[in-house]
C-alpha cells in the first residue's frame, strides 16, 4: 500500500508546463532583451538608454496601471487616449489665456476625473455597457479636444518654462563610474501610480471587492458589495489617470494636439492583457501590467535602435500580443480566459441594477 506522502515528491517536482504557464511571458521579456542586446551590444543594455525606456513608457505606465483597476471588474475603458488629449487641450488652452501652471494642471484633473464620472454614471448606473459608452465617450472626448483647439495644435511661448521643463527633467542620483545616474520625473510620476494601484488592489477591502465584482457581480451584489459606486470609483480613477498621462506628454513634447493620446488606449489594454498571462487565475495585476509596459517599451526602443519601420513596429507588437496569449492558452490557461472574456462580453447588452 502507498504512502499517502509519497506522492508529495511528484506534485512538487519541476514541469515545464506549470513553468511556463506561470512565468511564460516573463521568459518571453527576458529573451526580447537578450535579442537587442545581441544586436546592438553597444548602446541597448546602457544606463542612460534603460533611463531613456522608462521616461518613455512612463505615460503609458500611468494609463495602463489606472485601466488595470477598470480591467479588474471586467469593465474597459476606450476613451482614455482621447480624454489625455482632451486634457492636454484644456491646459493649452488654459496657458493661452494667461493660466497659471497651478490652474492648468486643476483644471485638467477636473476634466479627467468628470470624463471618468461620466464613463462611470453610463456604465454602472445607467447599465450601458462599457464597451458602448467608453466607445461613445471617446467620440465625445475627441470632437471636444477638436473644437476646443480648432484642429490645430498649441505650442510654442505660451507654454510656461517650468511645465515644459518638467517633462524633460530628472532628479539626479550620483554617477555609476562615468554615467551620470538620474531619475526622470515622469518615471517618478509612473512609479507613484504603481504603487498606488498595488496598495489598492493588494491591500485594501476596495481591491478586494473590486476582484470580487470581476469574478462574479452577482454573488458580489448579494455579498452587500456596493457594486456600482466601486464600478464608478474605477472609471474616475482611470479618467485620473488619463489626465495625469494628458499632463505628461503635454509637458514632455510641449505641444498639445487634439489627437495626440489616442494611440495609449490600445497599448494600455494590450500592456494589461501581457500582465494576465502572469496570473495563475489570468486575472488583471499591476505587477503583470508593469511587465507589459516593460515589454511594449523594450520591443519600441530596441526595434527604433534597429531602424526598424514603425509600421513594422506595429505588426511586431500585435505579434507579440497575440503569441502571448496563445502560449498561456495552450499551456492551460484558456479556461480562465474564458471566463474572464466571458464576464466582459456578458456585460455587452444593457444589465440593469
Amino acid at each position: 500500500m502507498k504512502d499517502r506522502g509519497s506522492t508529495e515528491p511528484a506534485r512538487a517536482a519541476f514541469s515545464p508546463e506549470r513553468f511556463l504557464r506561470r512565468y511564460g511571458t516573463l521568459v518571453g521579456f527576458i529573451l526580447i532583451v537578450i535579442f537587442f542586446w545581441t544586436q546592438r551590444p553597444g548602446t541597448f543594455m546602457t544606463i542612460p538608454n534603460w533611463v531613456n525606456i522608462t521616461r518613455q513608457m512612463s505615460i503609458l505606465g500611468v494609463v495602463a496601471f489606472t485601466m488595470t483597476i477598470v480591467m479588474v471588474t471586467g469593465d474597459f475603458d476606450l476613451s482614455i487616449g482621447a480624454l489625455a488629449s482632451l486634457v492636454g487641450i484644456v491646459a493649452g488652452t488654459t496657458f493661452q489665456n494667461d493660466g497659471a501652471v497651478g490652474t492648468a494642471v486643476a483644471l485638467s484633473l477636473l476634466v479627467g476625473a468628470a470624463g471618468g464620472l461620466l464613463n462611470g454614471v453610463l456604465v454602472a448606473y445607467i447599465g450601458i455597457s462599457a464597451f458602448v459608452a467608453t466607445l461613445g465617450t471617446l467620440t465625445v472626448f475627441r470632437g471636444l479636444a477638436l473644437y476646443i483647439s480648432g484642429g490645430a495644435s498649441i505650442y510654442g511661448r505660451v507654454i510656461p518654462a517650468e511645465f515644459s521643463s518638467f517633462g524633460r527633467g530628472a532628479i539626479p542620483l550620483g554617477k555609476i563610474g562615468a554615467t551620470d545616474l538620474a531619475l526622470p520625473n515622469l518615471t517618478i510620476l509612473a512609479i507613484l501610480a504603481l504603487i498606488f494601484v498595488f496598495i489598492i488592489l493588494n491591500y485594501t477591502i476596495v481591491g478586494r471587492r473590486l476582484y470580487a465584482i470581476g469574478g462574479n457581480m452577482e454573488a458580489a451584489r448579494f455579498g452587500g458589495i456596493r457594486i456600482n459606486r466601486l464600478r464608478l470609483l474605477s472609471f474616475v480613477i482611470s479618467g485620473l489617470g488619463a489626465a495625469v498621462a494628458g499632463l505628461m506628454l503635454f509637458s514632455r513634447l510641449s505641444t498639445a494636439h487634439p489627437t495626440q493620446g489616442e494611440g495609449l488606449m490600445l497599448q494600455a489594454i494590450a500592456a494589461v492583457f501581457l500582465g494576465m498571462t502572469l496570473s495563475e487565475e489570468s486575472q488583471p495585476n499591476v505587477g503583470g501590467t508593469l511587465i507589459g509596459v516593460l515589454i511594449l517599451g523594450v520591443l519600441a526602443n530596441g526595434l527604433t535602435q534597429m531602424q526598424i519601420d514603425t509600421y513594422i513596429q506595429q505588426i511586431s507588437t500585435g505579434a507579440i500580443i497575440i503569441l502571448a496569449v496563445t502560449l498561456s492558452s495552450l499551456s492551460g490557461q484558456q479556461r480562465h480566459y474564458g471566463r474572464w472574456l466571458r464576464r466582459a462580453l456578458r456585460r455587452l447588452p444593457r444589465e440593469g441594477d
